[in-house]
């Protein structure tokens, strides 16, 4: 019944299309037939019918005689699958029976059933069951006994030998049971209700098929009796799945003929005898369907002259409909890859309805995550992938001669964010999809993504990301849930309370995209919300100026929307970038709401206006202080459109938010100008105001007369300008806060928040990042993927710890030779890209030495470039002397105002320069910036990687995930002890990963009793001469004080301590090349 739920909303989904040809009459036919089907929906949907039972080819796929099958469904078998009822051998216990997925276990349930039910041919029942509870006892009692006198000669004290089983807890579930017990009430009123009508004869041909099926009954009655019938469907029943599966094209082929032949023998049948013709007054549920065939048949010809009118339909076919202007031959790539993507999405929409549907009947606890940045990448391998139909695809574009690698090519990169906050966002919304929670996802459709980051003469130049040009596939616009977003104006004091009123209206369109689970038909929603502007549009001031005045202050408006800001680690308070957060966090708690309040799918009628229950029904999580002014506008929507007190509205909201706090810089922090907010969201200030008035009255009652105290804790500081700390207000009215590693976690609770956990340490706590294994290594590594699947099975795939079983395989030669040949068949692709990128040629048997990530000083790229000018003086020095040849690769992009990270990429190009074209050093060291690193470009640099450097000094970094998507595709990690970095070491043991460096105890002590470079500068030879050469002007002999400010930088002003570890890192990187040349 899936197409019955898929066009339950049809005037939704298909909604007639700008400038189409559909009339009127045949929208209203669509709509009726759409609403009045969803009056019998619920019927139809809980009864399999007789043509569904009888259908022959039902009964080798199970799943299709039961609507609800679907749910919780898992397919890792690559198989196409074009509905949500397509059936999966891999569904449960039973299907891995009756498909042999376990030939051991099935023989055994085969044979044992075989054994009973042949007994049972000979022997009474009594006799069976006593024969075979016999053999039991016996059988334990033995072993019982055996055990017993074990015991007492060993003289041991091992206990009971089935202690462990008599243990276990056998009793069943209630749930279970109703579940069971409903499910066998419907089909028992189901089976009633149809033989009512089949006796009854309400349709005549139906019945007189039930006749002819009873009198063939008759005769099998008479060949067999009921036992051996049993026995024979036994037998069926463990061959025919197998038998199918494996001739599957084959048989649907006899079985497509069958079907045909007895169609048209009953159509032939049905026209001869005129009384066997269904009676046009009854009505039963199938005649109701039946009065709006020809209406949906109008839609589907209606759909298909649409998809000839438009150069990109909402469903496309594969073969391309190329209008009167542009011939076939013409078609371009990128047609090609719209008409897979579409193709594609059409596989999801059913289960994203599904799914959405499925949340509004149980109702669960919804989790909403809130952030500003979405670093999605590509979506259609991942889609695919995730799907269940990767294969599928792939075979389909191979016979239409395309190569599915360059229509994946075509695809955009959703860069929605600057960096690891954006794709640890990401990687959440594919988690959460996965493990089927009822999660939701929101933030900005920003028109312009990250900036296209572009090298030119060793520098970093800036390019708008117009990722949206060409549109997207994935998303879908819902204006019907636009939303007003409200600015600027004035509060005024009623008898009703405060009124924001005189505000400015920017509206916010929702655009939704599908998120889905793997192998589980969840599909989760995404939902980014997009600026426009309220002002229409009056014709009749063309010839005036205010008619270009208005043109001008639409743009303003929408600018909001317009482009995301690249920087992530320095705070600017901009007044876009506040209007960009109040924004969606506005628009995102109307909107959740409004779905708190409803309980229908698609309805907006209000069931539910206790707002007390809000918490038991909503989660929101902030990523990071971007979305903190959801605290203050849950308040204002619960006070002043509520109409609740403001004890009950603060409850709500700190049982409601949870807060993530990503960074320990100072710089990063947000603190927005109280003045700004004032005069953007006056509101908002006044409800600021009073958390941090409450919030001092509690300081001053637990640490009385500690006005220092209550001065460093206060939401507003008042040092200079004053200003709200968004960090504070999200501690405050949240019910947790996390960071995303212990070392994170802990450097919050003991330094840069150690006021808030002294008093109120029962919100701290840690959730260490983590990364997708779906895009991480099954999609972007797939042949190494098939090596460990061959070895400990596919349920890694969603269950990472099961890789542990992988460590009693490092000592298997084949093993180990079949994961080296997959990482140099990965390096030998990328020296391909690389060489056809950027004319270098790589040599594929040198190390490849990875650091990618944004530029900044904390993460070190300057200590890694000094490593680079070591090894070139060292092989300039002894050009004969055996070098581990290396090719060193650093990618990221600065922010277009840090002028340091700027000059960081240029050093690390001139050095390359200079590296690359020497003829001493040929293939011993290459040099290679990444230019424009992202999403797609990491998916084709991590598989080949041998090394990857985390190299931050320690107690900066948060948390990464670039190191653990390394380490997940077999690369090595030298690293100092930071962020996740450390709960690696943990996990892999010390011996595989490559320490140095600092701790954070040292970098404290460092820091007490003062840092000199000069001293670290002056006792190493080889550091002396790395900086001479750069502040010389070796790298860059046309302007030799190019990199003064970076040598001013590491021998005076460093933070960061680059060269107290210089030594350390050198050190280490000396025992990477020796486990390099051994391995």
């Amino acid at each position: 019944m899936t197409w019955v739920l898929s066009f339950s909303h049809l005037g939704r989904l298909y909604s007639p299309l700008p400038g189409s040809t559909m009339s009127t009459e045949i929208a209203e036919k669509v709509s009726n037939g759409a609403s009045q089907i969803n009056e019998i929906q619920q019927s139809l949907v809980s009864q399999p019918s007789l043509s569904s039972i009888a259908c022959p080819r039902n009964w080798f796929q199970p799943e299709k005689l039961h609507p609800k099958v679907h749910m919780g469904r898992k397919n890792r078998n690559g198989s196409a699958s074009e509905d949500v009822n397509e059936p999966r051998p891999d569904d449960g216990p039973v299907s891995e029976l009756v498909y042999w997925r376990d030939p051991k276990k099935s023989g055994i349930v085969f044979g044992a059933v075989l054994v009973v039910l042949l007994s049972l041919t000979f022997l009474s029942l009594i006799s069976v069951v006593a024969y075979t509870s016999l053999a039991v006892l016996s059988g334990t009692l033995a072993f019982r006994v055996y055990k017993s006198v074990l015991q007492a000669v060993q003289k041991t004290q091992d206990g009971h030998p089935f202690k462990e089983y008599l243990e276990v807890e056998l009793t069943v579930p209630s749930e279970k049971t109703q579940e069971v017990s409903a499910a066998v009430v419907s089909y028992l009123n189901n089976t009633a209700v149809k033989l009512r009508s089949l006796f009854l004869v309400e349709d005549i041909v139906e019945s007189a098929k039930f006749a002819a099926f009873l009198y063939f009954l008759t005769y099998i009655g008479a060949w067999f009796n009921g036992l051996t019938l049993v026995i024979l469907g036994l037998i069926a029943l463990f061959a025919l799945p197998k038998v199918y599966e494996t001739n599957k094209t084959i048989i649907d082929q006899y079985l497509d003929l069958i079907a045909a032949k007895i169609s048209e023998i009953n159509a032939k049948v049905t026209a001869a005898v005129p009384f066997l013709k269904k009676e046009k007054a009854h009505i039963s549920l199938h005649i109701k369907m039946e009065r709006f065939g020809h209406q949906l048949e109008d839609f589907f010809d209606w759909n298909k002259k649409i998809r000839r009118q438009r150069k990109c339909p909402l469903h496309q076919p594969l073969v391309i409909r190329t209008g009167e202007n542009k011939s076939a031959s013409a078609e371009s790539l990128r047609d090609y890859y719209f008409a897979l993507a579409h193709t594609v999405k059409d596989h999801l929409t059913s289960r994203w309805i599904r799914t959405q549907q499925y949340w509004y009947e149980k109702d669960p606890k919804r989790v909403y995550y809130l952030s500003l940045e979405y670093y999605m990448g590509r979506s259609l391998q991942n889609t695919m992938c995730n799907i269940g139909i990767q294969s599928a695809c792939d075979e389909a574009m191979y016979q239409l001669g395309l190569d599915i690698e360059e229509l994946e090519e075509m695809e955009e990169d959703a860069g929605l964010g600057n960096g690891g906050l954006g794709r640890l966002a990401a990687c959440f919304l594919d988690s959460m999809a996965t493990l089927g929670l009822a999660a939701y996802g929101y933030g900005i459709r920003y028109e312009y993504g990250i900036f296209a980051q572009r090298i030119r003469n060793g520098e970093q130049q800036e390019e708008p990301d117009d990722w949206l040009r060409f549109g997207s596939p994935w998303e879908k616009a819902r204006p019907e849930y636009m939303i007003p977003i409200h600015f600027y104006g004035h509060v005024d004091d009623t008898p009703q309370g405060k009124k924001w009123n005189n505000t400015q209206i920017v509206l916010a369109m929702p655009y939704d995209n599908p998120i889905p689970g793997y192998g589980n038909n969840v599909v989760n929603n995404l939902r980014l919300w997009s600026a426009k502007s309220p002002i229409q549009f009056n014709l009749r001031f063309f010839n005036d100026g205010d008619y270009i005045q208005a043109v001008l202050d639409r743009n303003l408006a929408e600018n909001i929307s317009r482009v995301l800001y690249p920087n992530d680690n320095f705070f600017e308070g901009k007044e876009l970038r506040l209007k960009q957060e109040y924004f969606m966090v506005s628009a995102t708690l109307s909107d959740i709401i409004r779905r708190y309040k409803s309980s229908k799918f698609g309805s907006r009628k209000v069931t539910r206006s206790n707002m007390e229950l809000f918490p038991e029904k909503v989660a929101i999580q902030l990523n990071d202080t971007h979305p903190s002014l959801a605290i203050p506008e849950l308040m204002r929507l619960l006070i002043d459109a509520e109409g609740l007190s403001y004890e009950d509205a603060w409850d709500i909201t700190v049982k409601t938010c949870a807060y993530t706090n990503h960074t320990v810089l100072p710089e990063a922090l947000e603190r927005w100008p109280c003045a700004m907010l004032e005069y953007i969201l006056p509101r908002h200030l006044q409800i600021i105001y009073e958390i941090n008035q409450r919030h001092l009255d509690a300081i001053l009652k637990k640490y009385p007369g500690d006005l220092e105290r209550m001065r460093r804790m206060s939401l507003i500081e008042e040092d200079g300008e004053k200003r709200v700390n968004m960090a504070y207000l999200s501690i405050v009215g949240s019910h947790a806060v996390n960071g995303v590693a212990a070392i994170h976690s802990e450097i919050l609770k003991i330094d840069i928040f150690k006021d808030f956990y002294e008093m109120m340490p029962e919100k701290f706590q840690n959730k260490t990042n983590g990364i997708t294994p779906r895009r991480w290594l099954l999609l972007c590594n797939p042949s190494l993927a098939d090596v460990i699947a061959e070895k400990i099975g596919e349920e890694w795939i969603v269950h990472l710890d099961q890789l542990a079983q992988l460590k009693k395989y490092a000592n298997d030669p084949s093993f180990m030779r079949n994961v080296q040949t997959v990482k140099q068949e990965n390096k030998m692709k990328l020296a391909a890209y690389l060489q056809a990128e950027y004319g270098v040629n790589i040599n594929p048997a040198s190390m490849f030495d990875v650091q990618v990530k944004r530029i900044h000083e904390y993460k070190r790229q300057l200590l890694n470039a000094l490593h680079i000018i070591t090894l070139y003086n060292r092989i300039k020095k002894n050009p004969k002397a055996e070098f581990v040849p290396r090719t060193v690769m650093v990618g990221g992009k600065a922010a277009p105002g840090y002028h340091t990270a700027k000059k960081i990429i240029k050093l690390i190009c001139a050095v390359a320069n200079v590296v690359n074209n020497d003829p001493i050093v040929g293939d011993k060291l290459k040099v290679i910036y990444l230019e424009n690193y992202r999403v797609t470009l990491a998916e084709k640099v991590i598989p080949a990687a041998d090394l990857s450097q985390q190299i931050s000094t320690a107690g900066t970094e948060a948390s990464g995930t670039g190191n653990m998507k390394f380490m997940l595709n077999g690369a090595l990690t030298i690293g100092t002890l930071d962020g996740a970095n450390i709960e690696m070491a943990e996990e892999m043991g010390r011996e595989n990963i490559f320490i140095f460096g600092m701790e954070v105890d040292d970098v404290e002590e460092l820091k007490r009793k003062g840092y000199d470079a000069l001293t670290y500068y002056n006792r190493n030879k080889e550091l002396k001469l790395c900086i001479d050469q750069i502040q010389s002007g070796y790298y860059t002999p046309n302007q030799p004080n190019e990199f003064q400010d970076l040598v001013d930088i590491l021998l005076k002003y460093d933070r960061f301590f680059t060269l107290a570890d210089y030594d350390a890192y050198i050190e280490c990187q000396d025992k990477v090349n020796e486990t390099y040349l051994v391995s």
